[in-house]
């Protein structure tokens, strides 16, 4: 009986560990981006409750990054103001064009996103692609910006505020590579790579109480300086080992989930 307890001990602990220290010791990378590490990768809402997490960065200047967005047929989102407020439930009710239409604020680093742009989807505002961006100084000669990339799938009432809001679909990893491959497809990234953001989460919530999954990785782009429009996609830089297997794992069960529907 007492060796049947011992074992069971070893194999609580040695799950422990292996769950909780070494596999997200393996996970965690910042090669390409050593400056990130030990920073938050979630961003709050204006009442301090947890908000979208980071999945989007770029690299370059303010104006390379608003460049390289309009060249990709991005609209940067008009502030909140009450005419815009108007504007756009006019656009989500007589379903009509705004392309630019505002988009909440989020917080990190204790400031709202420097930058908000979107692609909209249909003909109002309902539902739309978007980015909220903030500028993080300090890690290197050219900029970088941590953003949170998520599709707004339409315009409900947030479950944990009960505020008018827009919903977000729950696979954010989809939204980040749509950005990215946005941005590719107008040649204007000369480099992409991963860093660790949040980690592998099968069911967060948002502000809005939204539920979302990701495997947790950052994907950042590098812009071509003064963001010239060129051919040719750009160079991707892998991941270490253990962090590529975990993305082929994370892929896998996620479109297992997918198919039986959960």
């Amino acid at each position: 009986m007492l060796a049947v307890a011992a074992m069971l001990a070893v194999c609580v602990i040695g799950y422990l560990l292996m769950a909780y220290v070494v596999l997200p010791a393996l996970w965690t990378h910042y090669e390409h981006q050593p400056g990130l590490r030990g920073r938050p990768m979630t961003t709050v809402t204006g009442q301090g409750i947890p908000g979208d997490p980071l999945n989007v960065g770029l690299v370059g200047s303010k104006a390379e990054i608003v460049k390289a967005l309009r060249l990709a047929g991005w609209y940067p989102a008009d502030p909140i103001t009450l005419k815009t407020s108007i504007e756009i439930a006019e656009s989500v009710l007589l379903h009509r064009s705004y392309p630019d239409a505002p988009v909440s604020n989020l917080f990190y680093d204790g400031r709202q996103q420097d930058l908000a742009f979107e692609k909209p989807v249909g003909g109002s505002a309902d539902a739309r692609h978007h980015v909220r961006l903030w500028m993080i100084q300090g890690f290197e000669f050219r900029a970088v910006w941590l953003g949170s990339a998520t599709f707004d799938r339409g315009v409900g009432i947030s479950h944990f505020t009960g505020q008018i809001t827009h919903h977000i679909a729950a696979d954010i990893d989809a939204e980040r590579d749509f950005f990215v491959a946005e941005l590719s497809r107008a040649g204007v990234l000369i480099q992409i790579y991963q860093v660790s953001g949040i980690g592998p989460t099968m069911s967060g919530r948002n502000g809005g109480g939204d539920r979302y999954f990701t495997d947790g990785e950052i994907t950042v782009g590098v812009v071509r300086p003064d963001a010239v429009a060129q051919g040719g996609l750009p160079e991707v830089l892998p991941s270490p080992t253990p962090v590529e297997l975990k993305n082929t794992i994370w892929s896998t069960v996620k479109n297992l989930l997918a198919r039986l529907g959960t």
